[in-house]
């Protein structure tokens, strides 16, 4: 069994395994992030409680949210936070509100209810920004929208976790001090992220230009993503928003080509760990269970995104074709599904279960067809005609 071998040895065969699926999936057209997912699943009893795994998934996914924070300086972040509120909540009206009454009108108890719906709201940050990526579509018009959403839900998403540990816990019962306290510690950590970036990284490029040496670049800049990130679930939040506002804290300096070109590397090698890793830790169970009220919260989710997309894309300021990809885009769901899941016990645990490994696929698909289904709809986009001014002859004037 894998889980009696060496780990070193565990590991070699995991990142083997991770270029073989990445080989196939450009050779079948296929997106590598299912292989992944699917290699997880496959493996689950050897690899589930494997550390190694875990620690590389968890780098991983740090450092993708890193990057993605070096895209967004506090000016630009304090614009895209006007912007998306109201979209914000409409997505957490849809997605976790109307799940929540279709799992009570199926007969749930409030708090499981309440668990489906946190499982059905947010969309997988990471599987949306690998694809992003992948698809080249990071400089699209409604990258910074789909963006924006997901950072209001990696917001939302704690507090959602933390009220349902507090209702496990109590019974039932959730003070409003402990919701508060959720709240505090998130500011508080946003707060720090901006001290920081006005002050002692303010310099950090003029540092940056004196390490010659670069292993010891990589140990700065890695530390610093790891170790924000580590601040974020140390407070009880999540990491992903610790990795990103490490990220923000240094989009304020120049040249910032410099320090992502210097962390990808890394990046790419261990992110797929983190799609393994959460193929490990789905329990799909024997059986089954519920399976109108799977299929209604499926069909439900994929609705609910793409009205997120289509109402809140234009709230947002983008036109209807550009609105209709993004919310065909947003329909995966992932690593905050999962850790909700994990709250969850019995057949509720195997209902989420089976729900996110199926919107995973079914959003990852979407996305790939998004922009067909777009053009199919509303026709492909034509290309801006130049406006060519022709000077006239002082003569022709006359």
């Amino acid at each position: 069994m894998l889980s009696e071998l060496p780990s070193l040895f565990v590991a070699g065969l995991i990142l083997l395994g991770i270029f073989y699926l990445g080989f196939v999936s450009i050779k079948i057209n296929f997106p590598s992030v299912i292989l992944y997912i699917l290699f997880g699943v496959l493996l689950a009893d050897f690899l589930s409680h494997n550390e190694v795994l875990h620690f590389l998934s968890e780098v991983g996914i740090v450092l993708l949210f890193f990057i993605l924070g070096l895209e967004f300086s506090l000016s630009r972040l304090g614009n895209i936070a006007k912007k998306v509120w109201s979209s914000g909540l409409l997505d957490l009206g849809l997605s976790m509100g109307v799940a929540m009454l279709i799992s009570l009108g199926f007969g749930m108890s409030f708090f499981e209810a309440f668990l489906v719906g946190g499982v059905a709201y947010a969309t997988s940050s990471s599987i949306t920004a690998k694809l992003l990526d992948d698809k080249s579509r990071m400089a699209n018009t409604e990258t910074e929208f789909m963006l924006a959403i997901l950072i209001f839900e990696d917001l939302i998403a704690p507090i959602v976790i933390a009220v349902l540990i507090g209702l496990q816990a109590g019974g039932g019962e959730f003070a409003a001090t402990d919701l508060l306290f959720v709240l505090l510690k998130v500011v508080g950590l946003v707060g720090l992220a901006i001290l920081l970036g006005k002050t002692i990284f303010k310099k950090f490029e003029t540092l940056l230009g004196k390490i010659d040496d670069e292993d010891f670049k990589y140990a700065l800049l890695v530390g610093i993503a790891i170790t924000f990130g580590g601040l974020a679930l140390l407070l009880g939040l999540s990491e992903v928003l610790g990795a990103f506002l490490a990220g923000m804290m240094l989009a304020e300096i120049g040249k910032i080509n410099r320090v992502e070109h210097a962390v990808m590397p890394i990046r790419n090698l261990l992110l797929p760990t983190f799609f393994l890793s959460f193929g490990t830790s789905i329990e799909l169970g024997s059986g089954l269970p519920m399976p109108i009220l799977l299929l209604a919260l499926l069909i439900w989710s994929i609705i609910a995104k793409v009205l997120v997309g289509v109402i809140g894309g234009r709230w947002y300021g983008l036109s209807k074709r550009v609105s209709l990809r993004a919310g065909l885009s947003l329909c995966a769901r992932g690593e905050f599904s999962v850790v909700i899941a994990n709250v969850a016990t019995g057949m509720t645990q195997i209902l989420a279960g089976i729900y996110i490994v199926a919107a995973a696929f079914l959003g990852m698909i979407l996305f790939d067809y998004a922009p067909k289904i777009t053009n199919k709809i509303y026709g492909k986009p034509q290309p801006k005609k130049k406006n060519l001014h022709v000077p006239v002859a002082p003569d022709e004037k006359q």
